[in-house]
C-alpha cells in the first residue's frame, strides 16, 4: 500500500504545505498593507490581484502546460515564488509590493492547471476519488492550521517573519515535487513555435471539444458558476456576520473555525465511503447541500443559525469539490486539460470580477442582507442546472448503450 501510495502521499505532502503556507501568507500580507497605509481600500485592492493575474496569464498559460514537462514547471513555479517572497517584506513602495504580489499570483495562475494536468497523469483512475478527498482534507487542515501558525508567528516575531516562513514552504514543496517522476512520455503535444496563430489554434482546440462534449462541458462551467456564486458573498461575508447578525470580533472568528471544522468531517467521511459513491452523486448532491448551507446562513437571524449553516455548506463543499476534481480528471483528457483549464479559468476570473462588483453594489444600495440572500437564491439554481444536466448526460449514455 505505501508503494502505490508513495506519490500520492508525496504530491499531498507539497500540497498541504503550500495550503498551510498561504493562509500564512494571506493574514500576513493583508496586516502588512493595513499598517503601511491604514486604508481598507488598499487591503481590498490585493483581492483584486488574483483574478487580474489569471487575465494576464491564462490566455496563453494552457498552450504552455500541454507542451513542457509538468513536473518540472511545477518545481520552477515553486522557486520563483519562493525568491519573490523572499524580497517582499523588503519593499517600502505600495505599488511595487502590489506588482510583486501580482507576479506571485501569475505564478499560481500557471502552477493550477499544471499540477492538475500532473496529478490526473500520476494517479491511478481507481485512486482518484480518494486521492481528491484527502485532498480536500488537507485543504481544511491548512484552513485551520495555517491562522494559527500565523497566529503563533505574529507572537514570536513580526509579519514579515511570516511572510519568509510561506517562502520556505514554496522552496520545501519544489524539493519534494523533485522526487516525483518526471512522465515526459505522456506530455502528447507536439513543440510548436510560440505565436499569436499557435494561440488562436489551441482555442480553436478547446472550442471545437467543447462542442464535441457540450453536456460535460456545461456541467464545468456550471460548477464553476457556482464557485463564483460562493465567492462574491464571502466579500461580505465580515460585514454580513458583524452588522446583520451582530457577532463580535472573536465570535465570527469562531464561526469561521466551524467551517473549517466542517471541511475536515466532510473530506474525513469521503476518505472512509467517498469510493461507494458515484462522482455525479458526490457533485450533485454536494453542489445542492452547499447552496442550501449558504442560503441557511443568508436568512439566519442569529449564530446558531449562522453556524449551522457555515457547518451545511462547508461540509458538502467536500463532497462537491471531491465529485469535481475526480469529474474533471475523468472525462477532460490530460492532452488538452491545461488548455481547457485555462480558458474556463479565464472566463470564471471575469465572472468572479463582475459578480464581486454587483454584490457589492447590492450591498451599497439595498442592503447587505438583500446582496447575500439573493447570491444565495442564485447559487441554489446553478446548482439545480447541475443536477439536470446531470440528467441528460446520464439518460444519453443509457440510449448510448441501448444502440
Amino acid at each position: 500500500m505505501f508503494r502505490s501510495w508513495k506519490y500520492s502521499f508525496l504530491l499531498l505532502s507539497g500540497i498541504g504545505l503550500s495550503n498551510i503556507g498561504d493562509w500564512i501568507y494571506l493574514i500576513a500580507l493583508n496586516l502588512i498593507v493595513l499598517e503601511m497605509t491604514g486604508s481598507p481600500l488598499a487591503v481590498a485592492v490585493l483581492y483584486l490581484l488574483k483574478p487580474a493575474a489569471t487575465l494576464l496569464t491564462n490566455i496563453w498559460a494552457g498552450s504552455f502546460v500541454d507542451r513542457v514537462n509538468q513536473r518540472n514547471l511545477m518545481i520552477g513555479l515553486d522557486v520563483v515564488r519562493a525568491i519573490f517572497l523572499f524580497f517582499l517584506p523588503a519593499l517600502t513602495s505600495l505599488s511595487a509590493m502590489y506588482v510583486l504580489v501580482l507576479f506571485v499570483n501569475m505564478a499560481g495562475s500557471v502552477f493550477e492547471p499544471a499540477s492538475m494536468t500532473y496529478v490526473t497523469k500520476l494517479i491511478p483512475r481507481d485512486q482518484r476519488k480518494r486521492f481528491n478527498a484527502l485532498r480536500s482534507l488537507i485543504d481544511s487542515g491548512g484552513f485551520l492550521i495555517g491562522p494559527a501558525i500565523a497566529g503563533v508567528l505574529f507572537i514570536v516575531g513580526t509579519t514579515e517573519l511570516a511572510i519568509y516562513f510561506n517562502a520556505c514552504t514554496f522552496f520545501i514543496s519544489g524539493i519534494i515535487s523533485l522526487l516525483l517522476p518526471r512522465l515526459e512520455k505522456e506530455v502528447g503535444v507536439e513543440n510548436e513555435s510560440w505565436s499569436v496563430a499557435l494561440l488562436k489554434k489551441d482555442w480553436h482546440v478547446v472550442r471545437r471539444f467543447t462542442k464535441r462534449h457540450m453536456l460535460i462541458m456545461t456541467i464545468y462551467f456550471l460548477f464553476g458558476l457556482m464557485m463564483v456564486m460562493a465567492a462574491a458573498p464571502d466579500s461580505l461575508e465580515a460585514a454580513f456576520s458583524k452588522e446583520v447578525l451582530g457577532l463580535t470580533d472573536t465570535t465570527y472568528g469562531f464561526l469561521v473555525s466551524i467551517a473549517g471544522a466542517g471541511i475536515a468531517v466532510g473530506a474525513l467521511i469521503l476518505t472512509w465511503c467517498g469510493n461507494h459513491l458515484s462522482t455525479k452523486t458526490l457533485l450533485t448532491g454536494g453542489g445542492v447541500l452547499v447552496a442550501s448551507g449558504y442560503l441557511i446562513y443568508a436568512f439566519s437571524v442569529n449564530f446558531s443559525g449562522a453556524a449551522v449553516g457555515f457547518f451545511l455548506l462547508s461540509f458538502a463543499l467536500a463532497f462537491a469539490n471531491t465529485g469535481f476534481h475526480t469529474f474533471y480528471q475523468e472525462y477532460i483528457p490530460v492532452e488538452v486539460m491545461g488548455r481547457v483549464t485555462s480558458v474556463f479559468g479565464l472566463v470564471e476570473s471575469v465572472l468572479v470580477i463582475l459578480a464581486t462588483i454587483t454584490i457589492g453594489a447590492a450591498a451599497e444600495w439595498v442592503s447587505i442582507k438583500v446582496a447575500v440572500v439573493g447570491g444565495a437564491w442564485l447559487m441554489l439554481l446553478v446548482t439545480l442546472g447541475i443536477g439536470f444536466v446531470n440528467r441528460l448526460w446520464k439518460e444519453k449514455e443509457v440510449d448510448e448503450a441501448a444502440v
